[in-house]
């Protein structure tokens, strides 16, 4: 059978595999709509969010559906990101925002879904278990369909930087991200990793990495009104040179890859797949968003284009395949 994509073989469970030849990558959305819920990791609350197929060319949209009337959507974009502190939030100019959105956002991206409406009933997005995990899951049990209309990439020409060196994105031939840490502090000490983002990568290789937090920090951040809903079921918590959860660690390097899907949930907010590589140097949810201010306020560094040629064979599907019967 051919596709937009190339040859595709059908799998003993009815699915497809693409044995991808020169051709055009379309775009994907869920095939069914899924529910989850669970704690607000800032907040506190529960929270109650069910990921939606939509239509081409819609991208990624949130809603809030404790509020009423149109102004309770938000577009995954960088120019609606209204707070960085220690998570990135959407909001619009009703004043309505959802935080937490970068380990959905990961997850979205690290399958290869380019269109979904989100709802949610309250203004973050459950932590679930601190990782993206959760939400490969969650899409891996929704299914995936292709449409009839290719995946727009954005395709970096030139580097772009921020004056402080903390992130940088140079021309790449696929999405791969440079990324190291350094934190006073014995446990997670200095870790880097240099990792391409294609095919089934994010979900083997980071889906399952958590966000982390140091026990001297809990009180201040609840003071501030942070970190209300933390705890060991939800993220690392390290203290002095050792880790309190149970079972510890799940990477070596667990530190430095949740970093990096922090990263590309926030580079997925440019509203298409980067192709290109992101270097960063300790940078958090503020350095991020600021480079994509730099690239976008220079026309000459970016352009959208589709994948081309052998660049099909490496594009993102967190190995989730479409279902014949749903391909257009």
């Amino acid at each position: 059978m051919t596709t937009s994509k190339g040859t595709m073989m059908v799998k003993a469970d009815g699915k497809a595999s693409e044995q991808e030849s020169a051709g055009t990558v379309n775009q994907r959305t869920l095939k069914t709509s899924i529910n989850c819920s669970g704690v607000a990791l800032h907040s506190g609350s529960k929270v109650s969010m069910t990921l939606f197929p939509a239509d081409a060319d819609t991208g990624i949209v949130f809603k809030r559906t404790d509020i009423a009337g149109h102004g309770a959507e938000i577009p995954a974009r960088w120019d609606h990101v209204v707070d960085t502190r220690m998570c990135t939030t959407l909001g619009n100019k009703d004043g309505v925002t959802i935080g937490t959105v970068e380990h959905l956002m990961a997850a979205l991206s690290g399958c290869g879904i380019d269109n979904a409406r989100i709802e949610l009933n309250g203004p973050e997005v459950p932590i679930m278990d601190g990782s993206a995990q959760p939400f490969v899951f969650l899409v891996d049990c929704a299914g995936v369909v292709e449409q009839d209309a290719p995946r727009r990439v954005i395709r970096i020409l030139k580097p772009v930087s921020l004056d402080d060196g903390s992130a940088r994105l140079t021309p790449g031939t696929h999405l791969s991200l440079d990324f190291e840490i350094d934190f006073d502090n014995d446990m997670v000490s200095k870790q880097s990793l240099s990792i391409g983002v294609v095919n089934g990568s994010f979900a083997k290789e980071l889906a399952r990495a958590r966000t982390f937090g140091f026990l001297h920090e809990v009180e201040a951040l609840r003071n501030a009104g942070l970190a209300k809903g933390g705890s060991l079921d939800n993220a690392i918590v390290v203290s002095g040179d050792s880790v309190l959860n149970e079972g510890g660690l799940r990477y070596d390097d667990e530190f430095v890859r949740h970093k990096v899907l922090d990263a590309i949930g926030d580079l997925y907010l440019s509203g298409a797949p980067i192709i290109g590589n992101f270097q960063g140097v300790c940078s958090g949810h503020a350095a991020n968003n600021a480079l994509l201010h730099a690239l976008f306020a220079d026309p000459d560094a970016w352009e959208y284009d589709v994948l081309h040629g052998d660049e099909v064979l490496s594009a993102i599907d967190g190995g989730i395949f479409p279902e014949l019967a749903e391909i257009a």
